[in-house]
């Protein structure tokens, strides 16, 4: 393998959980709620799927919504569309809480690397090995990599609301593939959805997944990939 594609959320970072995001923007705000009602609050948030990168939603889509969820990486005012249309099925003490809820999420604290990211990261560019990010995604995830110090190790991000086009459309792969300079043939792509990164197959990319689970429960899971690039 000459290069390897990462996905992000669930692969290389993981986001906070749903009741961490409310209480910090929440603090934010500075707006307070009983502790039995913020807890409350939190678990809606979760059932609706209000947190970008965390749970999907386990209730029907509200209608403003469902049009737009299968697209909604396509470009960031989709992206905030979705989203914030999911967390306003939640009540919430401040209707203006929705956004900063939103905005919060795209802050590079709200983000954890998984415990063997650096240094696989830091493997493959000893090997001379490229690296690129390929994320669906709404806003710009650069500064997350870089307060989290795995930004020299990136090659290339290729976001799918900058280029309009959504995983598992094989053109978002081929983009980071010619920024790499790579035959697709000779990359490996890592990602925690099946259905979405397993689309660089379609370009003759070898494929390898990992478990999408909190950041304590996967020390390793990136390691076998040092093995499987050579």
């Amino acid at each position: 393998m000459t290069a390897v594609l990462f996905d992000f959320s669930g692969t290389l970072f993981r986001i906070e959980s749903t009741e961490s995001w409310l209480r910090g923007a929440l603090a934010e705000a500075e707006l307070v709620l009983g502790e039995a009602e913020l807890i409350a609050a939190a678990q809606a948030l979760e059932r609706v799927g209000a947190l970008p990168g965390g749970a999907s939603p386990s209730e029907p889509l509200p209608d403003e919504v469902a049009g737009i969820w299968e697209i909604r990486d396509k470009s960031a005012e989709l992206h905030r569309a979705a989203y914030t249309g999911l967390s306003r099925q939640v009540p919430l003490p401040d209707p203006a809480l929705h956004d900063t809820l939103y905005d919060r999420h795209m802050a590079p604290a709200a983000w954890q690397p998984y415990p063997d990211a650096a240094e696989v990261l830091h493997a493959l560019r000893e090997r001379g090995i490229g690296v690129g990010v390929v994320s669906n995604i709404g806003w710009d995830l650069r500064p997350v990599f870089r307060e989290h110090g795995l930004d020299p190790y990136v090659d290339t991000y290729v976001l799918s609301y900058e280029h309009g086009i959504q995983k598992p459309d094989p053109r978002l792969f081929e983009t980071a593939c010619a920024a790499l300079a790579a035959d697709p043939r000779d990359v490996l792509m890592v990602g925690d959805d099946r259905r979405a990164d397993g689309g660089a197959a379609a370009l003759g990319c070898g494929v390898h997944f990992v478990d999408h689970l909190p950041v304590t429960q996967r020390p390793d899971g990136l390691r076998p990939v040092l093995d499987l690039v050579g």
